[in-house]
Order: C-alpha cells, then sequence, then structure tokens
C-alpha cells in the first residue's frame, strides 16, 4: 500500500435528546462567551431551547440555499458588529454551509448541530454562489470543531426531505470509492457508511419518529461526510454542483436523482467499489449489485426520479455540458464523453429506467 491520509480533527457528540446541555458544554470547551446562533425561522422550534442553555448575542435567519455570496457578506457583517466569537448552526447543509462562509474569512470556531443529514458539518469543504455559478474549496477554518448530532432534532424532519438528505450522504460515500484522493480508509469508511445509511433509512421509512433509526442514519451521514472530506469531490458531485448552482435546484433532491445513473455508468469500470458497495446493501437487501441494492433502497424509501420535477429545463442539458464536462475529474472511472454524458444527463431529466 502506498498512500496518504488525513484525518481532521474534530470533536463528535451523539446526546440524543440533550442538544442543549451538550451544545453548552462545547461552548464552554471552546471558550465561547458570544455565540452567533445560526437558524432559519424554519428552525425556530429547534434552535430556541439551545438558545436558552447558551450565551447568544446575535440570532442570525437568513439562511439561503446554495449560500449566495451577498447573503454570506450580510452574514459577515452581522457576526462583526455583534461581536461574536463562536458560530452555532442549527439547521441542514445552507445553514452550516453559511456558518462555513462566516469562518471562512473571520476565522471562529463552529458548532454545527445538523438537522438533516447533509454531512456538510464533518467536512472541510465550503461553497458559494454567484449568479449562475457555484464555487467550492477546501478550507481547514470551515471544519466545525464540534458537532452534535441530537436524533430528537430530526423526528420532526419532513418525510420527503429525509429521502432526499439520506440519499444524498449515500452520494457521498459512492463518490469517496473513486473520488481523486481516494484511499483503502476512505472506501472502509464509506462502504459501513452505506450499510448504516441502507439500515437506518429503511427504518426511518418505516417509523419517522424512530431514534434508533435516525442515529444509524446520522451515524451514517458522519462516516460519508469524513470519507467524502478525505477523497474529494467525483463524477457524481462535480454534476450536481453545476446543476444546482446554474438552474438554483434544490441540493437534496438533485443529488438523490443523479446518484443511480453516475453509479450505473461507473460500476462496470470500478470492479473493487462495486464490489464494496454491493456487499455494504447486501447485509440489508437480499441484491447482489452495486445498482441492485440502489434500486432497492430508493424503491422503499420513493425516493425522487427525475431532474425535471427539481425543476430544471431540459434545454439546461446543453448548457450544462461544458462546465460538467471541464469539472470532472480526469480519472474518473469511466471515460467521459459528450455522448455518454449528454446521455446520462437526459435519462436523469426524464427520470429514464436504468438498465
Amino acid at each position: 500500500m502506498r498512500f496518504t491520509h488525513e484525518t481532521l480533527p474534530q470533536r463528535v457528540v451523539f446526546a440524543a435528546g440533550e442538544s442543549p446541555t451538550a451544545v453548552a458544554a462545547e461552548v464552554q470547551a471552546l471558550g465561547g462567551s458570544k455565540v452567533m446562533l445560526i437558524a432559519s425561522d424554519r428552525e425556530k422550534d429547534l434552535a430556541d431551547p439551545i438558545a436558552k442553555e447558551i450565551p447568544v448575542v446575535l440570532r442570525h435567519e437568513e439562511v439561503v440555499m446554495h449560500v449566495p455570496v451577498e447573503v454570506a457578506a450580510r452574514a459577515l457583517q452581522a457576526a462583526a458588529g455583534a461581536g461574536a466569537d463562536i458560530l452555532v448552526s442549527v439547521g441542514g447543509g445552507s445553514t452550516t454551509g453559511l456558518a462555513k462562509a462566516v469562518a471562512l474569512t473571520t476565522g471562529l470556531p463552529i458548532v454545527a448541530v445538523p438537522t438533516t443529514y447533509a454531512g456538510s458539518e464533518a467536512t472541510n469543504v465550503w461553497g458559494l454562489t454567484e449568479g449562475e455559478t457555484k464555487s467550492t474549496g477546501v478550507d481547514g477554518r470551515v471544519l466545525p470543531a464540534s458537532v452534535v448530532y441530537d436524533a430528537g432534532l430530526l423526528t420532526t424532519l419532513p418525510g420527503e426531505m429525509t429521502v432526499a438528505s439520506g440519499l444524498n450522504a449515500m452520494a457521498h460515500c459512492v463518490d469517496s470509492m473513486w473520488a481523486p484522493r481516494t484511499d483503502p480508509i476512505d472506501r472502509a469508511l464509506a462502504q459501513e457508511g452505506i450499510r448504516a445509511l441502507a439500515t437506518g433509512l429503511q427504518t426511518v421509512a418505516d417509523d419517522s419518529t424512530s431514534v434508533e433509526g435516525i442515529e444509524q442514519t446520522l451515524y451514517g451521514a458522519y462516516l460519508a461526510a469524513v470519507a467524502f472530506a478525505s477523497a474529494g469531490s467525483g463524477m457524481h458531485h462535480k454534476i450536481c454542483h453545476v446543476l444546482g448552482g446554474m438552474f438554483n435546484l434544490p441540493h437534496a433532491q438533485t443529488h438523490a436523482v443523479v446518484l443511480p445513473y453516475v453509479l450505473a455508468f461507473n460500476a462496470p469500470h470500478a470492479p473493487e467499489a462495486e464490489a464494496r458497495i454491493a456487499q455494504a446493501f447486501g447485509t440489508v437487501f437480499r441484491t447482489r449489485t452495486a445498482n441492485g441494492g440502489l434500486a432497492a433502497l430508493r424503491q422503499v424509501l420513493d425516493a425522487p426520479k427525475a431532474l425535471r420535477d427539481c425543476g430544471m429545463p431540459e434545454d439546461g442539458i446543453a448548457k450544462a455540458l461544458g462546465p460538467i464536462t471541464q469539472a470532472i475529474p480526469s480519472d474518473n472511472p469511466t471515460a467521459v464523453t459528450d455522448e455518454n454524458l449528454t446521455a446520462l444527463l437526459k435519462a436523469a431529466w426524464a427520470g429514464d429506467p436504468i438498465n
């Protein structure tokens, strides 16, 4: 074996039903005395009990999908005006992403409290959107210092969001199998992440309030994000970032739709990855292939099927082709051409069955 693996420094706390006290402990451990609490108005009921236990100097509610640069600028100005010395984010990937945008400039530590399975809380990746272009980068300043996972905060997550967010986490695992910097540790984490996500999501599909199912899904989402942070962005994420920024598509739903098409595209030329993915799914479903395992899970979840249902225009395929081609890593398992990429995007747009 010849590889270099970097493990990111971060405290992770699982505390079902105890997020207020757990967050307070993390803020104290980090020496925070002036908290900027970032949570949209949709998360108010979840954030209020946490706010009561920490020294909040500012509550910031302007959270927008894909983190537009102008929204990030206003949050940065608000943080400076309040003299905040620590950030607490309560919400999904957009909320965590906004906290990261502030930390990127200020270096303030983040305590992240996820309310979806986005996984952004476990990575040092930031993303900002300007116009129709979404840019991403890697910087140690944006990695949350602490993450508090409280399964109780996800018992009211709408079913459609649970499905999309969970499959977004699954996409982190799958992409980590063949991303540019992937190594055996990343693949092992991703394989266990797939198993945990498939197990947890199937349980939550039957009972959305199951703390055990939610914790399995959170555990899988965390492993997925850790693997992804190390392995980097593969073909799947490059496609979704271009489409999301260009057409303002819903983040998690876009990932949920595109994933099976990318898996089917790459699996024939990535036998080790295919075998790992198949084995992980096979512990949950009676399937023998990676594509079959993902299809079984998507059927259980009644997953979103088409990019047109997410708001993507059909003529957007031709518009996105060039930027996607440029973004896809050169070492993708299957060689990418205009023809096969166009075919993939057309199938994903229409929701065509996968052969």
